[in-house]
């Protein structure tokens, strides 16, 4: 079960939940996505409603604009050539912008695209909230990590219509109504889990799959599966983003009906 007072779990659930709704709403969070353009979709080098003439080298994206286009590079116009890696940071520091856009390298499985980020975008203005259920200490439950020998990599359906790899790092096995479910999860760079997942109420009262992401286990594999904190994935905010289904077992049999379940207000 969850640990301290369930009071305080409560109230630090209700901090997690504004400040969630603060980081999705805001300017360029993901509701403001408007569109991912793969550059191999695009040989000639125009993204629809983007100006310059965008080339995908195998080191870097190569853009060139003229002096009509409107375009501003690391925060001031540019007109030129310019060479481009994967933006890392925030959004709102992208190298690139477009007025009050901000427009977005990325690389994923050696191709290179860009993601045009709106604050202005339909689905950022008709946003209401994030619809969560309230905090139930019942759904915050010991878990045990247990590695794989070695990682695995799955193919797995993803939002886009394209199947691609998921690494996973291994199990974690809990117990829900004293009955044991294992979610296969992936280990990210500082230690903490990442599950993606469904459950009985998705696509009915939830949204399609959620995800999950438990704190790093301790040395004998210990951590807690707080399903107050399942999380809608970035395609339930914008089409435009690519989101790993759940992988083969990650199916719960069960109501998961905690955390986020869907989202009030889309176009």
């Amino acid at each position: 079960m969850s640990t301290g007072h369930p009071a305080d779990a409560a109230q630090d659930w209700k901090h997690w939940h504004e400040q969630r709704t603060e980081t999705v709403s805001a300017p360029y969070g993901p509701l403001s996505l408007t569109g991912t353009h793969w550059l191999a979709d695009h040989p000639e080098g125009h993204l629809p409603g983007i100006p310059g003439h965008w080339a995908d080298t195998p080191d870097a994206v190569v853009l060139t604009t003229g002096s009509d286009d409107g375009l501003a590079v690391d925060g001031a116009p540019f007109t030129g050539e310019v060479r481009l890696g994967a933006d890392g940071g925030p959004v709102a520091d992208a190298r690139v912008a477009l007025g009050g856009r901000r427009l977005v390298v990325i690389r994923r499985e050696g191709l290179w695209a860009v993601r045009d980020f709106d604050p202005d975008a339909p689905a950022r203005r008709a946003f209401r909230s994030v619809d969560a259920t309230a905090y139930d200490e019942r759904w915050a439950v010991p878990g045990r990590f247990t590695p794989y020998d070695e990682d695995r990599t799955v193919t797995v359906g993803n939002a886009d219509g394209e199947e691609r790899g998921l690494g996973l790092g291994g199990e974690l096995s809990f117990r829900i109504g004293g009955v044991e479910h294992v979610l296969k999860v992936s280990v990210e760079a500082d230690g903490s889990l990442w599950a993606v997942f469904a459950d009985a109420t998705s696509g009915i009262s939830s949204y399609r799959f959620r995800f999950l992401r438990p704190a790093a286990p301790d040395a004998d594999g210990r951590t807690t599966v707080d399903f107050n904190r399942a999380l809608l994935p970035p395609c339930a905010f914008a089409d435009h983003f690519i989101c790993p289904f759940p992988p083969p077992g990650n199916t719960l049999p069960v109501d998961i009906a905690a955390g986020e379940r869907n989202l009030r207000g889309r176009p």
